[in-house]
């Protein structure tokens, strides 16, 4: 359990705020940078309301940024702490080769069909879930698969903002 309170973020000054907040969106500080303006909050709600307005009212391109941000599903390069938890939770740290294959293709076919990784809110789910969502996803047209992706980042941030603060 945190002991960052909301009250703590109201009173924190740009840089801590930014320092504490900043990868809740996953490499993209920008997101919390622009929401310590909307302060004070009154709940983990007004805070994620904040920052998932901040994101939409970006342009395309911004987003996009986001979203290429992201880790492939399943993968074994170097990820943010809040990543590698998300993806062992889902026993994606445990893949068998043939699963790992698997991933590896269908991370390949939907980053050459949408231009980023495949993104959801993975924690507690199971790789046969998850890539049954891939392979349904996969065939998506562009602007929907990039509304989806935008959603589930929503999503990512605020399972990050509810285990960061303390409720």
């Amino acid at each position: 359990m945190s002991d960052l309170t909301i009250a703590a973020l109201n009173r924190a000054d740009r840089d801590s705020f930014v320092e504490r907040l900043g990868s809740v969106y996953e490499h993209s500080p920008w997101v919390a940078e622009r929401s310590w303006a909307d302060r004070p909050f009154d709940s983990v709600d007004d805070l994620h309301a904040s920052m998932k307005r901040v994101v939409e009212d970006a342009d395309r391109e911004r987003r996009l940024e986001l979203l290429r941000a992201h880790p492939d599903l399943g993968e074994r390069t170097e990820m943010t702490d809040a990543s590698v938890e998300e993806q062992a939770s889902a026993g994606l740290d445990q893949l068998t080769p043939d699963q790992y294959e698997a991933f590896q293709r269908l991370n390949e076919r939907y980053r050459d069909a949408f231009g980023f990784p495949f993104i959801m809110a993975v924690r507690d789910e199971s790789p046969d879930a998850i890539r049954a969502a891939m392979e349904e996803r996969v065939e998506h047209s562009r602007d929907e698969e990039f509304r989806t992706a935008i959603d589930e980042v929503h999503t990512i941030a605020r399972l990050r903002l509810e285990e960061r603060l303390e409720s």
